[in-house]
């Protein structure tokens, strides 16, 4: 590279061994920040291209791809990754993967980081707080291929992959009122998500097709922190409107909702029936068992990856259009929707 250095020249500098500078630059979990500082800055200073993969990126192509999603312990994402990185390792991809933890600060840090050439292409479901996107379309701007699953934002023209959070949704309401339940929670996480958007349509719609009210008060925002979850949802299920059922629209709501009942002295199914969306492998030994709404998170994972490597390898043949590509989720019914 014209005016550069070599790795070698730039390790020997650093009095680094040449694998230690590379794992700094890709920006490894096994070096320490401080390390990472010292090796970026010399080789700014001495005109190292630090971008990863560098000798690839004379080619232009890192053979990178890039996973943005909004929390790790969701079993649903670690899932749609294990998906993605079935179909990269074939293709010979590598695979970055970023946790935004919910924050839209963090999300448009990564998109930044991302916009420096770091990867070639995107995935990534956005934080429940995301409700500007300016940042997302400086990505698509720019050109980089990137495409949404899950929590996706319309305004940005590419290929999204979601479930059917609206049938879905409604099909879990109305087998908690099939099972007898009168008074019916969701809980739910931000108002801007695309996937809160459509589950609380689904909830209202079955709630009004059996001719009743819809009472606002019954959808329950939550936050990301499982404690106060947990007393928010002890809370209600303390207070005088107790609901019979509750429809948990991510996983850690439902696990929140057992902690919630063990501190009261009620019990599931006989006084509350819960049902979630979840990818949890545990659903079937919890106690009572999990009745669960399960999106094919690995399908979904094989689509992002399938259409991006395509979109890499033979660019003017497949275009990312701006489409909606819905992948069906499958209720499996157990013991905590059951009449006893």
């Amino acid at each position: 590279m014209a005016g550069g250095i070599s790795l070698k020249e730039l390790a020997a500098e650093l009095k680094l061994a040449p694998s230690t500078v590379s794992r700094a630059l890709n920006d490894s979990y096994e070096i320490s920040e401080a390390t990472k500082k010292k090796v970026i800055s010399m080789a700014e200073k001495l005109n190292y291209h630090a971008n990863p993969f560098a000798r690839s990126l004379r080619e232009n192509k890192s053979k990178t791809i890039a996973v943005i999603i909004p929390e790790r312990i969701n079993s649903f994402f670690a899932q749609v990754v294990d998906g993605i990185e079935e179909i990269a390792q074939e293709q010979g991809y590598h695979l970055l993967i970023y946790n935004t933890h919910e924050d839209l600060e963090r999300e448009q840090k990564i998109v930044n980081l991302l916009l420096n050439g770091r990867a070639d292409a995107i995935a990534m479901s956005v934080t429940s707080q995301t409700s500007d996107v300016s940042h997302l379309q400086k990505l698509h701007d720019r050109g980089l291929p990137v495409i949404f699953f899950d929590r996706i934002r319309s305004e940005i023209p590419t290929t999204k992959f979601i479930t059917n959070d609206y049938e879905s949704a409604f099909e879990a309401t109305k087998h908690l009122i099939q099972q007898g339940c009168k008074n019916i929670t969701l809980l739910t996480l931000g108002k801007d998500l695309s996937i809160s958007k459509e589950r609380q349509r689904g909830y209202n719609d079955a709630i009004k097709s059996e001719g009743w009210e819809l009472d606002p008060s019954m959808t329950l925002y939550c936050s990301h922190e499982e404690e106060r979850n947990v007393e928010l949802i002890e809370e209600l299920l303390l207070s005088s409107n107790r609901p019979d059922g509750i429809l948990a629209s991510v996983e850690k709501l439902a696990f929140a909702t057992y902690l919630a009942v063990k501190r009261t002295k009620l019990r599931i199914p006989s006084d509350l029936k819960l049902i979630s969306f979840s990818n949890t492998s545990i659903a079937g030994i919890l106690n009572p068992s999990l009745t669960t709404i399960t999106q094919p998170a690995m399908s979904i994972g094989n689509e992002c990856a399938n259409l991006l490597i395509k979109k890499l390898t033979k660019p003017k043949q497949y275009e990312l259009i701006d489409q909606v590509i819905t992948i069906p989720s499958k209720l499996t019914i157990r013991e905590s929707t059951l009449v006893e």
